[in-house]
């Protein structure tokens, strides 16, 4: 038991490393409420499973480059994600009103630090990146919440079919 618990968090470390960015210590959410609201959305993936990369690009004119997303259900896939601009960008997945309300927390304690599989902060010029499995057919959302980046229209849609 012991040992299969080593090998399962030793696997998920490059994940969670490359999806840190610059946030780390997270305030206002715990791990239990996080995976609840990750129902439906799908979860962090292997390496080792992923089919494509994705490149998706941050802009200061606050749009996501793709913003529309087309995967099967099932797929895992890498975000490779570049932050092209002169500010901070973030990408995090789920589903518009978890984004919304996170958003919101993030306007109140700007100095807000977090640590999630979903989501990436990357300063400018920075690359990383995601691994994500889709494993319901749907609709699953992604946005910047940094204060007043979505609602500027940082945001985007990954389609699974």
């Amino acid at each position: 038991m012991k040992k299969t618990l080593s090998v399962l968090m030793l696997s998920l470390l490059p994940s969670l490393a490359m999806a840190a960015g610059e946030h780390g210590d997270h305030q206002g959410h715990d791990m239990a409420a996080m995976q609840q609201n990750m129902q439906g959305v799908g979860l962090p993936g292997k390496a080792a499973d992923v089919s494509r990369t994705i490149e998706v690009v941050m802009h200061d004119n606050m749009r996501f480059s793709p913003e529309h997303i087309e995967v099967k259900a099932g797929e895992t896939v890498r975000l490779f994600i570049k932050n092209s601009g002169k500010v901070a960008h973030e990408l995090v997945i789920g589903d518009m009103a978890s984004l919304k309300e996170h958003a919101e927390m993030m306007r109140q304690m700007p100095d807000m630090k977090h640590a999630e599989p979903n989501m990436i902060t990357l300063q400018p010029g920075q690359k990383g990146g995601l691994v994500w499995k889709f494993d319901q057919a749907g609709t699953v959302d992604f946005a910047c919440l940094l204060p007043g980046h979505m609602e500027a229209g940082m945001k985007g849609r990954v389609e699974i079919m």
